[in-house]
């Protein structure tokens, strides 16, 4: 693919909590909807996923959708 950005999640630090919201958002949840689940608020999901945009070095849209598919595939493999 062109242009293809491979993120090495083992680079950047995720914590327990940086991966719950990983995973729900790969699971195609929204902010709110992991929200919910998570039993934080809106807010704090989008600041852990700004957070984790940044370490990664994330500054558009698309790639942010590779990062949750790098965060799921990561999972699959571990399972």
């Amino acid at each position: 693919m062109e242009g293809m950005i491979v993120i090495d999640l083992e680079k950047i630090k995720v914590t327990p909590r940086d991966q719950q919201v990983l995973d729900l958002l790969v699971q195609g949840c929204s902010n709110k909807e992991i929200a919910g689940q998570l039993s934080i608020s809106p807010r704090t999901v989008k600041q852990h996923l700004r957070t984790l945009f940044l370490r990664a070095g994330i500054r558009e849209g698309r790639k942010r959708v590779r990062l949750a598919t790098a965060a799921f595939e990561r999972t699959e493999l571990k399972s």
